[in-house]
C-alpha cells in the first residue's frame, strides 16, 4: 500500500466525496471543478465559497454537496489533479536513466517541466495555499510528496549504489521538499528573476543530489 493510499484510507471523514458514475454527472462535476478553480485564480482560495462555486457551475447548492461534501474536498480534487500531472512528468523524466551524466541531465529537464506547469497554471500557488489551512490535505500532499521523491531515491540507488542509502533519502526528499517550494516562489516574482530561482534551484539540488 503506497503511502498516499494510506493516508486516503484513514480518511475517512467529512472529506471524502461522492464519484460520479455516469457521464451528466462527470460533465457536472467538471462544472463545478472549473468554477472553483476559476474563482480560486481570480481571489485565492481563502475567498472559495460553496454557493458561488455551484452558481458559477449552474448546478445546485444541494447537486454541489452531493459530490462535494465541503471546500475542502474541492482543493482536495484540484491538489490530486496537480499531483496526477506532477507523476507523469516525473515518471517520463526519470525513466530509463541509468548514470549519472543521465540523472543530471534527466532532473534538470524535470525541473523545467515542473516550471512550465507552474507558469502555465498559476492557481497551483492558491491551491497549494489551501490545503495548508487543513491537516488532513497536508497530510495527503506530504505523503505524495514522499512517493514522488521514493522515485528519484530508486534512480540514484542505480547510479550511485556506494552511496549510503538512508543519507541519500535524507538528501532527496529534502531537495524535494524545496523543490516545491522554489517553483512557488518563482511563480511569485517577476518572470526573470523567476528563471534565475528556478536555475540557481537545480544547480544547489543536483549538487546536493550527485556530490553530497
Amino acid at each position: 500500500m503506497s503511502a498516499v493510499t494510506e493516508i486516503q484510507e484513514k480518511d475517512g471523514g467529512s472529506h471524502r466525496r461522492k464519484e460520479p458514475s455516469q457521464q451528466r454527472s462527470r460533465e457536472r462535476v467538471e462544472r463545478m471543478l472549473a468554477a472553483a478553480k476559476a474563482i480560486i485564480e481570480e481571489q485565492g482560495s481563502d475567498a472559495l465559497r460553496m454557493g458561488e462555486v455551484a452558481e458559477r457551475a449552474g448546478v445546485s447548492i444541494g447537486s454541489l454537496y452531493q459530490f462535494f461534501p465541503d471546500k475542502s474536498a474541492i482543493i482536495r480534487a484540484l491538489a490530486e489533479r496537480i499531483s496526477e500531472s506532477g507523476r507523469a512528468c516525473i515518471d517520463g523524466a526519470l525513466n530509463g536513466v541509468g548514470s549519472t551524466d543521465e540523472l543530471r541531465s534527466a532532473f534538470s529537464d524535470l525541473v523545467d517541466i515542473y516550471y512550465g506547469l507552474f507558469k502555465a497554471e498559476p492557481v497551483m500557488r492558491d491551491i497549494w495555499s489551501g490545503t495548508q489551512a487543513d491537516k488532513s490535505l497536508r497530510a495527503l500532499e506530504l505523503a505524495e510528496n514522499r512517493a514522488s521523491a521514493e522515485t528519484l531515491i530508486k534512480v540514484l540507488d542505480r547510479v550511485k549504489p556506494s552511496a549510503d542509502p538512508t543519507a541519500a533519502a535524507t538528501r532527496v526528499f529534502l531537495v524535494w521538499q524545496l523543490g516545491e517550494a522554489a517553483m512557488r516562489l518563482a511563480i511569485s516574482v517577476e518572470r526573470e528573476e523567476g528563471d534565475r530561482l528556478v536555475e540557481a534551484y537545480k544547480r544547489m539540488a543536483l549538487r546536493e543530489l550527485l556530490d553530497g
